[in-house]
């Protein structure tokens, strides 16, 4: 516990004194300045994979990195049994990001789909390399892999919270990319209506499905 409260400490500091991020171009061509690495985990939730971050491939913007930590704080109260796990977000330097067509300036961030047991617990998605860390995984139309179930009603705050937390510093979500036949179940739970208000789905089919993961990309002022 008390190694647990020391790292925590020691990453607020050390973000407390870091300098703000400059992002260049777009999320599919460009890169990015003074990135900020995401924590391996927090109350309430992990990074995907301590091998994936150890290489690199989680880090952000310093607006994304507090929007994100906020987020999680507000789910804390308002999801106080969830759990939650985030995925692939970037390189330190950003710049071409494989296999994804984006993640290139420090804007973008894949979040695995929070899940519920087969007792109704919030568990996390198991993600490991012999699953491609869970980026392998496929759920059938309603949302159903193997004894996991997609907790839509969690998803749909976690999103909540990240548009609130965006539009606090006054950004906004560019968009969130799921896979559009599912995306009725998240506007059908209880926060279906300020999503449907408030944030932009892509309606369009990616070239990968997004279904054990949705895709989250920040409106952020980028230099040329």
């Amino acid at each position: 516990m008390r190694i647990l409260l020391a790292l925590s400490v020691f990453f607020l500091i050390e973000h407390a004194f870091a300098e703000k991020s400059i992002c260049y171009g777009t999320t599919s061509s460009g890169r990015i300045e003074k990135a900020v690495k995401l924590p391996g985990s927090g109350k309430n939730f992990v990074a995907y994979s301590a091998v994936a971050r150890g290489a690199g491939r989680t880090w952000v913007h310093s607006d994304v990195y507090d929007i994100l930590l906020e987020s999680y704080r507000f789910l804390e109260t308002e999801q106080p049994e969830k759990v939650y796990k985030y995925a692939e977000t970037g390189f330190a330097a950003g710049g071409k990001f494989k296999p994804h067509k984006t993640h290139q300036n420090g804007l973008s961030v894949d979040f695995m789909v929070p899940v519920l047991n087969e007792i109704g617990q919030s568990v996390h998605l198991p993600t490991h390399p012999f699953n491609k860390f869970g980026y392998n995984i496929e759920f059938d139309k309603i949302g159903n892999y193997k004894n996991y179930k997609i907790d839509y009603e969690s998803m749909a705050a976690h999103i909540v919270a990240l548009d609130k937390a965006t539009r606090k510093r006054g950004y906004t979500l560019w968009r969130v990319i799921f896979d559009p036949d599912m995306q009725k179940y998240l506007l059908a739970s209880s926060y279906g209506e300020y999503l449907q208000a408030n944030v932009t789905f892509s309606t369009k089919p990616s070239w990968v499905r997004h279904d054990e993961h949705y895709h989250v990309d920040f409106e952020i002022p980028c230099e040329p």
